[in-house]
Protein backbone atom coordinates (compact mmCIF):
# COMPACT_ATOMS: atom_id res chain seq x y z
CA UNK A 1 0.00 0.00 0.00
CA UNK A 2 1.68 3.09 -1.05
CA UNK A 3 1.02 6.90 0.47
CA UNK A 4 0.13 9.82 -1.57
CA UNK A 5 3.27 12.05 -2.71
CA UNK A 6 2.70 15.05 -0.29
CA UNK A 7 3.26 12.38 2.42
CA UNK A 8 6.16 11.28 1.18
CA UNK A 9 8.78 12.10 3.84
CA UNK A 10 11.49 15.02 2.60
CA UNK A 11 14.74 14.00 4.28
CA UNK A 12 16.00 10.79 4.77
CA UNK A 13 14.57 8.38 7.07
CA UNK A 14 16.12 6.35 9.49
CA UNK A 15 15.68 2.64 9.23
CA UNK A 16 16.43 -0.26 11.01
CA UNK A 17 16.60 -3.72 10.58
CA UNK A 18 13.61 -4.64 12.22
CA UNK A 19 11.51 -1.82 9.90
CA UNK A 20 13.58 -2.17 6.67
CA UNK A 21 11.33 -4.55 4.71
CA UNK A 22 8.06 -2.65 5.38
CA UNK A 23 10.19 -0.14 4.54
CA UNK A 24 11.50 -0.79 1.11
CA UNK A 25 7.78 -2.38 0.46
CA UNK A 26 6.35 1.45 1.49
CA UNK A 27 6.91 3.22 -1.33
CA UNK A 28 7.61 2.49 -5.21
CA UNK A 29 10.78 4.43 -6.00
CA UNK A 30 13.66 4.10 -2.60
CA UNK A 31 17.29 4.62 -1.94
CA UNK A 32 19.03 3.22 1.24
CA UNK A 33 22.26 4.33 2.31
CA UNK A 34 24.05 1.72 4.44
CA UNK A 35 26.74 3.75 6.63
CA UNK A 36 28.65 4.32 9.66
CA UNK A 37 29.09 7.19 11.78
CA UNK A 38 33.31 6.92 11.94
CA UNK A 39 32.91 6.04 7.81
CA UNK A 40 34.76 9.56 6.37
CA UNK A 41 32.86 8.74 2.65
CA UNK A 42 29.66 7.87 4.53
CA UNK A 43 29.75 11.56 5.91
CA UNK A 44 30.85 13.08 2.40
CA UNK A 45 27.56 11.40 0.55
CA UNK A 46 25.64 12.44 3.43
CA UNK A 47 25.00 15.82 2.71
CA UNK A 48 24.36 14.77 -0.80
CA UNK A 49 22.12 12.28 0.35
CA UNK A 50 20.17 15.51 2.46
CA UNK A 51 19.71 17.40 -1.00
CA UNK A 52 18.55 14.85 -3.10
CA UNK A 53 15.70 13.41 -0.97
CA UNK A 54 14.54 17.11 -0.55
CA UNK A 55 14.87 17.77 -4.06
CA UNK A 56 13.38 14.24 -5.15
CA UNK A 57 10.36 14.59 -2.46
CA UNK A 58 7.39 12.78 -3.89
CA UNK A 59 9.32 10.57 -6.62
CA UNK A 60 12.30 8.46 -4.67
CA UNK A 61 12.16 7.98 -0.61
CA UNK A 62 15.65 7.78 0.96
CA UNK A 63 16.60 6.11 3.69
CA UNK A 64 19.81 6.17 6.03
CA UNK A 65 20.86 2.56 7.98
CA UNK A 66 23.79 2.66 10.10
CA UNK A 67 25.39 -0.58 9.89
CA UNK A 68 27.22 -0.18 13.06
CA UNK A 69 23.63 -0.42 15.05
CA UNK A 70 21.96 -2.78 12.36
CA UNK A 71 23.83 -5.83 10.73
CA UNK A 72 20.97 -8.02 9.81
CA UNK A 73 20.44 -5.77 6.11
CA UNK A 74 24.07 -5.33 5.68
CA UNK A 75 24.86 -9.17 5.91
CA UNK A 76 21.89 -10.34 3.95
CA UNK A 77 22.60 -8.04 1.39
CA UNK A 78 26.06 -8.65 1.41
CA UNK A 79 27.37 -5.53 2.00
CA UNK A 80 31.12 -5.61 2.22
CA UNK A 81 32.01 -2.05 2.36
CA UNK A 82 30.31 1.27 2.60
CA UNK A 83 28.81 3.58 2.11
CA UNK A 84 26.62 1.12 -0.55
CA UNK A 85 23.71 2.52 -1.73
CA UNK A 86 20.59 -0.35 -2.51
CA UNK A 87 17.87 0.96 -4.83
CA UNK A 88 14.99 -0.56 -4.77
CA UNK A 89 11.88 -0.64 -7.24
CA UNK A 90 8.70 -1.71 -6.20
CA UNK A 91 9.71 -3.52 -3.16
CA UNK A 92 12.59 -5.04 -5.26
CA UNK A 93 16.54 -4.15 -5.40
CA UNK A 94 17.51 -3.63 -8.95
CA UNK A 95 20.86 -1.67 -8.20
CA UNK A 96 23.91 -0.92 -5.87
CA UNK A 97 26.55 1.12 -5.82
CA UNK A 98 29.72 1.50 -3.92
CA UNK A 99 32.09 4.26 -2.37
CA UNK A 100 31.28 7.94 -2.32
CA UNK A 101 30.64 9.87 -5.41
CA UNK A 102 29.36 13.21 -6.92
CA UNK A 103 26.28 14.03 -7.01
CA UNK A 104 25.68 14.56 -10.67
CA UNK A 105 26.77 10.47 -10.32
CA UNK A 106 24.22 10.01 -8.40
CA UNK A 107 21.56 11.73 -10.12
CA UNK A 108 22.66 9.71 -13.25
CA UNK A 109 21.93 6.74 -11.37
CA UNK A 110 18.47 8.07 -10.06
CA UNK A 111 17.58 8.81 -13.70
CA UNK A 112 18.25 5.41 -15.09
CA UNK A 113 16.48 3.69 -12.16
CA UNK A 114 13.37 5.76 -11.57
CA UNK A 115 13.33 7.78 -15.02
Amino acid sequence: MSETTESWPIAPVNVTDAEFLVFVRKYPSIVVDCWAPWCGPCRMLSPIIDELASEYNGKIVFGKLNTDENQAVPAAHEIMSIPTLLFFKGGELVDRTMGAMPKPVLEEKLKEHFG
